[in-house]
């Protein structure tokens, strides 16, 4: 072996030596990033509803009330995180405009299930078009999360012409 050989080996050694006190686990790994789920449903705006609500969907006129629903999972600890876990659940569209999502029970009546969810009414005069949107979490500690919806057309908020009112 080399003179250049033996400096490698002992270079790379002792690089490893000091990796090995690094102590990376997979559950430090996996606490640092937030799993979500979720979806797009008919709601009842003013007025009334529209149409069948609580039904999926990511195709809306204006005047109709869009729900987004979302579920935020902590792989490190293999739970759902509430409202003592996040500071804020955000859904932010393209506009700039933000809506503050609330933690809470599902349905209103004969309660199976606890979910984020925020409604929003589409204005009159908002344009149509595909618009992608963004959930941001926020932990208590101040750490911030994003989740998009694929790229994809049928998985995006779509304003479709006509009023619903």
């Amino acid at each position: 072996m080399s003179a250049m050989d033996k400096l490698f080996v002992g270079v790379l050694s002792t690089a490893l030596l000091g990796l090995a006190g690094v102590g990376i686990s997979t559950n430090s790994l996996a606490a640092e990033r937030l799993f979500f789920e979720g979806d797009m449903v008919r709601g009842v705006p003013k007025g009334g509803p529209t149409g069948p609500v609580c039904v999926l969907t990511s195709q809306f006129k204006r005047n109709e009330s869009v729900v987004w629903r979302v579920r935020v999972l902590n792989p490190a600890t293999s739970g759902q995180m509430g409202k003592g876990d996040l500071k804020s659940l955000v859904v932010e569209l393209p506009d700039g405009s933000k809506h503050k999502m609330h933690y809470g029970t599902h349905p209103r009546t004969n309660v199976t299930d606890s979910f984020w969810s925020v409604s929003w009414q589409i204005p009159t005069n908002y344009p149509t078009g595909s618009f992608a949107y963004k959930v941001v979490a926020t932990e208590t500690s101040g750490k911030v999360h994003t989740w998009q919806p694929f790229n994809i057309k049928t998985s995006r908020l779509t304003v479709v012409a006509g009023n619903a009112r």
